[in-house]
């Protein structure tokens, strides 16, 4: 069966009907009559915006959140889902975008917890392996979690999910994490198994090339509504955008690489040959982790008014490098100095107080405190202006909050929610606002688009280029090319914990740092 053949889902019993799903926090309504209807075999893309509801809507059907009101009915029979063993128990499963891992256990330990019966350490090797083959994905069963990057963090959870061969997966921007080639591995396995198991499959993402390239229909929600449904397969990405915003976007690169379209014209911003005085210098940075070498003798240098990219193949430093600038990795050779003063690592807070700020790559995990409030994680950065005599002022405090919420448009019903209520474009907008409100002389953004929405994307991209053009050096550590592409004035290729190579933004194309992120020297 080919995806021009697929049945209308009103021809068959549906697999999953969501009829007048409605659900509000704090009286704010995040979905409101919401109707969802997935056919066996389908592959259903779900847009919208962050914010726009998809989450809310998914955690209903795993029984995470309980709806106010709405029915829900797989395969044709209503169901009251209270938790996610009866979603489970459903054949619902979901990859969420954010990882729910335990770091001191192995890969296999982690798969075999979400099992049942005896535990069988060489039967669940074999699954992880098996299934991980199949999607083209590179997981080492026996690996520690704590080791792993996020990404390969998030492939664990993949496979997770696909070892049940579930009835309805669920997918929650799964590309975010994987190169190219991976993705297009997965998508077509996920064809694979639709067609023949009959699996339905409900793709959240922000890359509309993949929703037109992938998805039998999709539906798109805006401000908790259900905005439109269409064919992807005779709309364009355009169109897709203009459902999902509201409103036309405009042609540039920033919005072409959020959405995933290549421009037909290159990007002609012309390139920066001023010189920049160098603020940051990485010197020989060698350091270890639980026994494994994490930074092999790496050099760095970033100047004032530059942005600099890290690109690399996921599980190549990126993250040692972003811990090394946020002080909590400590050196066992080498030096960090910024202005020219040798900065002491290993220690929360140290490169803070030399004018590094970082946004890192988990934002959930390291980036803010999820049960504090809004107005809290936005004033972490500067409690020491807004404190006198060690006491700090709420006044001033939610001034500062105030401000920044405006500033940045951060979507909240008030600056005292929760931070974990918030939409993941939303925290990654206050973790910007927080560390760029502090006048940093050193900005890290470690992936800092992951899972972010078209506009989200091109609202971050251009603060970058605002920070830079305010004399801040900029380090930008992406596994996506484009952007790398799009936004540096040079390009740092890390390979096994250390810089293979470098290349002005003249000299970068996808081959030559295809070359460089696999470890062979031009």
């Amino acid at each position: 069966m080919t995806a021009g053949s697929r049945p209308e889902a009103e021809a068959v019993v549906s697999a999953l009907r969501m009829e007048g799903i409605t659900k509000h926090f704090n009286g704010v309504p995040a979905c409101l009559d919401v109707d969802l209807e997935v056919a066996p075999g389908e592959i259903h893309g779900l847009l919208g915006q962050n914010g726009a509801g998809k989450s809310t809507l998914m955690n209903i059907l795993l029984g995470l959140v309980h709806a106010d009101r709405g029915e829900v009915a797989i395969a044709g029979t209503p169901a009251t889902i209270r938790d996610p063993n009866e979603a489970r128990a459903h054949g619902v499963r979901m990859v969420h975008q954010h990882y729910s891992l335990i770091p001191t256990l192995s890969v296999w330990e982690n798969v075999v917890l979400s099992s049942e019966g005896r535990v069988d350490r060489d039967r669940t090797i074999a699954q992880i392996e098996e299934v991980s083959e199949r999607f083209g994905l590179d997981v080492a069963p026996r690996a520690m979690v704590g080791q792993l990057s996020v990404g390969e963090q998030q492939r664990v959870e993949l496979v997770t999910c696909l070892i049940d061969r579930p009835r309805l997966l669920v997918l929650d921007e799964p590309t975010a994490v994987l190169t190219r080639q991976e993705s297009r591995s997965l998508f077509r396995m996920l064809a694979r198994l639709s067609e023949q198991d009959e699996t339905s499959v409900i793709l959240i993402s922000h890359n509309l090339r993949e929703i037109t390239a992938v998805a039998h229909r999709a539906t798109v929600m805006r401000g908790g509504r259900v905005v439109s449904r269409v064919n992807p397969k005779e709309a364009d990405v355009a169109d897709l955008a203009r459902h999902m915003i509201g409103r036309d976007l405009p042609a540039t690169a920033d919005v072409a690489a959020a959405i995933g379209v290549e421009l037909d014209e290159p990007d002609d911003r012309p390139e920066d040959l001023t010189p920049h005085p160098p603020v940051l210098r990485i010197v020989g940075a060698t350091a270890s982790h639980d026994g494994a070498r994490a930074l092999d003798s790496l050099d760095l240098e970033i100047g004032a008014g530059e942005i600099v990219g890290v690109a690399g193949v996921e599980g190549n430093g990126q993250q040692w490098l972003s811990a090394l600038l946020a002080g909590s990795l400590s050196l066992d050779t080498g030096e960090l100095r910024v202005h020219g003063d040798r900065v002491s690592v290993g220690r929360p807070g140290s490169t803070r107080a030399v004018g590094i700020g970082v946004v890192p790559e988990d934002r959930r995990e390291s980036g803010c405190i999820l049960d504090m409030s809004v107005a809290d994680n936005l004033a972490l950065a500067g409690l020491g202006s807004l404190s006198r005599g060690g006491v700090v002022s709420r006044r001033r405090l939610r001034e500062l909050a105030e401000r920044l919420v405006e500033e940045f448009d951060i979507a909240v019903t008030s600056i005292d929610q929760p931070m974990r209520s918030l939409s993941g474009g939303n925290q990654q907008k206050v973790v910007l606002a927080r560390e760029l409100s502090a006048g940093p002389a050193v900005l890290v953004l470690a992936q800092p688009t992951r899972g972010l929405d078209v506009g989200a994307v091109a609202d971050l991209h251009e603060r970058m280029r605002q920070a830079a053009a305010a004399g801040v050096a900029v380090l930008l550590i992406s596994s996506d090319l484009n952007e790398i592409l799009q936004l540096s004035d040079r390009i740092a290729v890390i390979y096994r914990g250390r810089i293979q190579g470098e290349l002005t933004r003249a000299e970068a194309d996808p081959e030559r740092l295809g070359l460089l992120m696999g470890g062979v020297s031009e």
